[in-house]
C-alpha cells in the first residue's frame, strides 16, 4: 500500500482547528479551568495571545505552549539549534525581517521555503517572505529561546556575508 500526502504547501494553514489552545493545555493537564479562566478574564481586558499570558502568569513554558500549538494547528515543530543551516539558505530572508519577526529561513527545496517561526499565525510577515523570495512558506514552530538562540548563532551581532545581497 503506497501513502499519499493529500496536502500540498498551499493548502498547509496555521488557521487553528477547532480545538482552542486553552482546552489543550487542560487535557494535557499543563494548567487548571481556573487558570485558564484568570488568562482569559486578562485577555478579554487587555488582549493579547492566551498562550503568552499563560507564560506572564508562569502557568505554564513556552514548551508547553509550542507542544499544544502542535496539536492544535498541525504546525511541526523542529528543534533548530540541532540543524544546520546553509547560508544561502539564511540570506534569502534579510536579516532584519529575521530579527524583527522572529523567524529563521531553514531550508529550501525548489520553490518552497521552510520558515520557523515565532507566531506561525502571522500571515503578514508569510506574505512579506513569500513576495521576498518568491517561494512558498511551509511553516514550522520553535520556542522563542530557540529561536533568538538561532538568530545569535546564525545572524549574530555582524551582517551574514553578503548582506548587502539579502536585500535584493
Amino acid at each position: 500500500m503506497t501513502l499519499r500526502c493529500e496536502m500540498t504547501v498551499d493548502e498547509i494553514d496555521a488557521t487553528p482547528k477547532k480545538r482552542l489552545l486553552g482546552e489543550i493545555l487542560i487535557d494535557r493537564e499543563r494548567i487548571t479551568r481556573l487558570q485558564l479562566n484568570q488568562a482569559l478574564k486578562i485577555q478579554k481586558e487587555k488582549g493579547g495571545y492566551i498562550g503568552e499570558i499563560l507564560i506572564g502568569f508562569k502557568f505554564v513554558d513556552d514548551r508547553d505552549i509550542v507542544a499544544a500549538l502542535v496539536v492544535q494547528c498541525n504546525i511541526p515543530y523542529i528543534a533548530i539549534d540541532r540543524y544546520e543551516i546553509d547560508r544561502n539558505v539564511l540570506q534569502l530572508v534579510p536579516r532584519e525581517v529575521v530579527c524583527r519577526h522572529r523567524v529563521i529561513p531553514l531550508d529550501r527545496v525548489g520553490d518552497i521555503l521552510s520558515l520557523v517561526m515565532l507566531n506561525p499565525f502571522d500571515t503578514f510577515v508569510k506574505t512579506h517572505v513569500r513576495r521576498h523570495t518568491h517561494c512558498k512558506v511551509a511553516p514550522f514552530i520553535a520556542t522563542r529561546r530557540e529561536i533568538e538562540t538561532a538568530i545569535d548563532r546564525w545572524y549574530g551581532l555582524e551582517p551574514p556575508e553578503n548582506d548587502s545581497d539579502a536585500h535584493l
